[in-house]
């Protein structure tokens, strides 16, 4: 059965162990939130990144799709080339209302939370309200957690974590620890039927942005838990098994932290390098095409294709076939014919979200 304490709690996390983890956690994140300011426009970054975000943090729940199958895809006719596709894109226009709310009034309530998992579901279900609910191992089938299963339990713990989400008086811990005890906290209540780990990762990100030391939410921690697995579900189990086990959770998460933090860096300085580029190489070979806009497009589509650039630019259809065209015959785009479409691949960017977990 579950043991899930009221928060604040009390536990000591000044550890010098963890003291000198989270000081190393937030100077790369102070880091990556300067950074990322050197891309003026920064619906770049935020379509890119949250789409690998969604496409990582859907294959931990075994949603499995390829980046090209993403980017065939079209939101706005909401023509997706598989179902999976269409998971992953329903979990970016999740994460992207989120941070609206955010920016709107500063707040993680759980309305929000209640919105945000209902986007990514697609139902209007709410926290749960039967009992049944059962976390199990994925190899055995055992049963290795049971969540709070009384639907007035479930509203109490939530209210409780809404307040600690968003009243910095409560206690002093510092904000990446919070960070850390919110997320542990949100698994173990479990409080949906179904996309919890989704949701619970996308309050990660927003409660970054919330606590200013983010701008933007451009850190995303889906591939790190991808990659660790094993590790994230069994620390996660152990707390709930002997509050002692704090102090390994919290340190999971920061070194989480500084490794997506110094990744999303290098990503984002190579986004610019290839960005200057290729606008240089637009105004420079074919000046009478180059827009501001049109570079965007290009940025904002890996895969884009003649209808994302007519309506993004308001331009005749023939005119956005012939930029396309054009970029091809100097090598910016590649053009790809996938089943009846054309599509053109602007492959420097596409190699670089490829790539995301190298190091430098």
């Amino acid at each position: 059965m579950h043991n899930i304490p009221k928060l604040p709690f009390a536990y000591n996390f000044d550890t010098i162990t963890i003291l000198k983890k989270l000081a190393r956690a937030h100077r790369a994140l102070a880091e990556l939130k300067g950074i990322s300011e050197i891309i003026p426009n920064q619906g770049i970054l935020i379509n890119t990144l949250a789409l690998q975000e969604a496409k990582d943090s859907s294959a931990i729940e075994n949603i499995i799709t390829t980046s090209d199958e993403l980017f065939q895809s079209d939101v706005k006719r909401q023509s997706f080339s598989t179902k999976a596709a269409k998971e992953v894109y329903n979990y970016v226009e999740a994460l992207k209302r989120g941070y609206e709310a955010i920016q709107k009034n500063g707040l993680l309530t759980n309305n929000l939370i209640i919105e945000i998992q209902a986007l990514i579901e697609k139902n209007s279900a709410g926290f749960r309200t039967i009992p049944g609910t059962e976390l199990k191992n994925e190899s055995t089938g055992e049963i290795v957690y049971l969540p709070p299963q009384d639907a007035i339990e479930i509203a109490k713990l939530m209210n409780n974590l809404e307040c600690y989400l968003n009243d910095n008086s409560l206690c002093g811990n510092d904000p990446l620890i919070k960070m850390a005890i919110i997320h542990h906290q949100f698994e173990s209540i479990h409080p949906f039927f179904d996309g919890n780990g989704r949701t619970g990762r996308i309050i990660n990100v927003l409660y970054l942005v919330k606590s200013s030391l983010l701008k933007a939410p451009v850190l995303y921690l889906s591939r790190f838990i991808n990659q660790n697995k094993n590790e994230y579900y069994r620390l996660l189990q152990a707390v709930r098994e002997d509050s002692k086990n704090w102090e390994s959770w919290v340190l999971f998460f920061l070194d989480g932290i500084i490794q997506t933090s110094e990744q999303t860096i290098n990503l984002i300085r190579d986004i610019q390098k290839v960005l200057l580029h290729q606008k240089n190489t637009i105004r420079f070979q074919l000046p009478k095409i180059y827009s501001q806009e049109l570079l965007n497009n290009l940025f904002h589509h890996p895969y884009t294709k003649v209808e994302f650039v007519e309506e993004e630019l308001g331009i005749h259809r023939n005119t956005a076939r012939k930029y396309l065209t054009e970029l091809s015959n100097i090598g910016i785009l590649t053009k790809h014919k996938i089943s009846k479409e054309n599509f053109y691949i602007n492959s420097e960017l596409f190699m670089l979200l490829q790539n995301i977990n190298y190091s430098k």
